[in-house]
């Protein structure tokens, strides 16, 4: 298997990453930080180096190309290094430190807002645009579009909600475009996600993040999770009967049988319902 994962420099785009290395694939690990240049503007210290070290260790081969997938031209040399894609994962997203929770629209910082957008949707679309093409000459692939949610509950935020709402809809646009020629897209959201900077804000690491107080991150979900719900929608033969749709890891990994790297099968969704629907409100069905 040949794949594309974007915004693999950490969090989600790690974990789907690494797991796909564990399955044999060859992944192209692409995002800015990398050690020949440097932090992207989150300034966080992971790369895409070390994500692609963590693909070859667990079973594959991964490379690691550094892209800025705002910029056409050097997502055009990426598609340019493939002869084959069988599986793209977008995966950029970068917009938590840009994320307003406490402020209407007519209240937050536009240029902000609208610059989150940009970086959590236009990356996607430039991406799928350049590289789809390989996917259509074959006549085979996969497309994932990696959300926050697969229900049309607010998601708390103007512009983090359009955003996450946007990329569902990609998946749902691509889906109808790529079916005559036998390429399944779909949205994918993990659950409550350990991310290397979510595992920071609690002071605790992958090792001890049960020792953490709140109650909600107990029922949370390791990237590798994330990670095995790729795999099994990219491996499974019958993937085009779920195109279009928007999954989410819990019931995917019900369905097929994996778990996180635990060995527990976490379900944000039923913990919702149980804890958390009365103050919030009911997530809803599925889009």
């Amino acid at each position: 298997m040949i794949a594309v994962v974007t915004g693999a420099t950490r969090g989600g785009g790690r974990g789907i990453a690494v797991e796909l290395g564990a399955a044999g694939a060859t992944v192209y690990v692409t995002g800015r930080s990398s050690r020949a240049t440097g932090r992207s503007p989150l300034d966080r210290p992971e790369t895409i180096d070390e994500t692609a070290e963590l693909v070859t260790a667990a079973g594959g081969t991964g490379i690691p190309v550094r892209v800025d997938h705002n910029d056409p031209e050097q997502v055009a040399g990426l598609a340019a290094r493939l002869d084959r894609l069988d599986l793209l994962v977008n995966g950029v997203w970068g917009g938590d430190p840009s994320t307003d929770w406490e402020h209407p629209l007519w209240e937050q910082d536009l240029q902000t807002g609208l610059a989150l957008v940009r970086n959590a949707v236009e990356t996607h679309v430039i991406t799928s645009h350049a590289l789809l093409p390989r996917m259509v000459a074959q006549g085979s692939g996969l497309v994932v579009e990696v959300t926050d949610g697969n229900t049309a509950r607010y998601r708390g935020s103007f512009f983090y909600d359009l955003a996450k709402h946007s990329v569902i809809r990609l998946a749902q646009a691509q889906a109808a475009e790529l079916d005559p020629h036998g390429i399944a897209a779909v949205a994918l959201t993990p659950g409550f996600l350990r991310s290397e900077a979510v595992l920071e804000h609690f002071g605790v690491t992958e090792a001890t993040w049960r020792s953490a107080a709140d109650p909600h991150f107990a029922r949370s979900e390791s990237p590798a999770y994330l990670g095995r719900a790729v795999v099994a929608l990219a491996t499974d033969p019958d993937v085009l009967e779920k195109s279009g749709r928007a999954l989410a890891t819990a019931p995917l990994a019900r369905e097929y049988g994996f778990t996180d790297a635990d060995g527990t099968r976490p379900d944000f969704e039923a913990y919702w319902a149980e804890s958390l629907q009365q103050r919030f409100g009911p997530l809803g069905a599925p889009l």
